[in-house]
């Protein structure tokens, strides 16, 4: 069967790659329900998106909502299995409030979950697939990484109250350098090395000399872990799209160790989200780790779609003393020849086309030629 993909707009172009590329790097689909009990979320509303959920009370009696997330279903759905890992993926509706429309929206979301037994290998394969993701949709992105781990490691040290601690944090999110001097004077403290590493961005080999810099001994393994894995993602062909950025940093409630996010050129904020969550595993009962990443498909509509200069290739008018067996084969002819073809008793108002025939006795006859 012929399929032209570019009848496909880029939300459902991207659905299409991500769920073969997934499916051949063994990741099993996952399907859900529309909604959940609503108490799942309520006990986990720091770690979602937006905390504004759709609810209903169902015929038991239970207040339920229709899910404003994939990952927290997956996780009370996991089993804890020693030395092994499942790795499943999704293209779910979610229902949740878009910053752009700033109403509730049903929005597509891809993603995938790797649950179990997490080494290395996997928080590898996790943010190479991750950057085949956005490669699938623009050339023209970078993925962002940071390690939750190492930055923890910098404000530990300087010892700061928890209420300071939270505050650095905000900054750092926000690249707020001034702001975190400011609360580290407040305190008494030098926030020379916390300056530095949220100041440091760009490629591994630009950021390399300052993770030496601040290397101790509880951040050595965490740093050697960072550039071992942005090496292999170097050499496989990401060596210009991986950028550490330290500002990248997730609620150290449920995450730890790598978070990323992924941007493309065209849209201000990022389309894709992840890392390694084994504190939200650990506050839903469950002992294995994970690492995931989710793709925001409704960011991909700010995406200029290409304007089509014409509605179809070919108008063929006719009447009613026309043949129709000579219409129709007219039609089936320009149709397998890859033209978009509509057969009209007249111009549609407003319809942009690129040739304009009239059926006669002895064949089609062009009338207007705008290609």
């Amino acid at each position: 069967m012929n399929f032209d993909i570019n009848v496909l707009k880029n939300d459902e172009k991207a659905i299409f790659y991500l769920r073969s590329l997934y499916k051949k790097y063994g990741y099993s689909q996952y399907k859900m329900s529309k909604f959940e009990e609503y108490d799942l979320y309520v006990r986990n509303k720091d770690f979602l998106v937006s905390d504004n959920i759709i609810t209903f009370t169902d015929t038991n009696g239970k207040l339920m909502a229709l899910k404003p997330d994939v990952t927290l279903s997956i996780i009370k759905n996991s089993k804890d299995e020693k030395n092994t890992v499942q790795k499943v993926y999704y293209n779910e509706n979610v229902y949740r409030v878009t910053n752009a429309a700033h109403s509730f929206k049903e929005i597509m979301q891809v993603g995938l979950e790797c649950i179990g037994d997490i080494d290395t290998y996997n928080i590898y394969e996790v943010l190479f697939l991750a950057a085949k993701s956005l490669e699938s949709i623009s050339k023209d992105f970078v993925l962002d990484i940071s390690h939750i781990g190492i930055v923890s490691s910098v404000i530990k040290s300087l010892d700061l109250s928890p209420e300071a601690q939270k505050k650095i944090m905000e900054c750092i999110g926000e690249k707020n350098v001034h702001g975190i001097l400011n609360i580290c004077n407040n305190e008494g403290k030098d926030a020379k090395n916390l300056v530095k590493l949220v100041s440091s961005y760009g490629t591994p080999k630009k950021v390399c000399d300052v993770l030496t810099q601040i290397a101790t001994d509880e951040t050595k393994d965490d740093i050697s872990e960072l550039l071992k894995i942005v090496d292999f993602l170097s050499q496989n062909g990401f060596g210009d799209k991986i950028h550490i950025d330290f500002s990248v940093v997730n609620d150290t409630k449920y995450y730890n160790g790598f978070v990323f996010k992924g941007f493309i050129n065209g849209i201000a904020s990022g389309i894709l989200s992840g890392g390694q969550y084994d504190k939200l595993m650990q506050k839903m009962g469950k002992k294995s780790k994970a690492i995931g990443f989710a793709v925001y498909l409704d960011m991909l509509q700010r995406l200029s779609e290409d304007e089509k200069k014409y509605d179809v290739d070919a108008i063929i008018l006719y009447d009613e003393k026309s043949d129709l067996k000579a219409l129709a084969d007219a039609v089936s002819l320009l149709c397998a020849n890859g033209k978009s073809v509509t057969a009209q008793k007249q111009i549609p108002e407003k319809l942009k086309y690129k040739q304009l025939l009239k059926l006669q006795e002895r064949g089609v006859e062009i009338l207007e030629n705008n290609a």
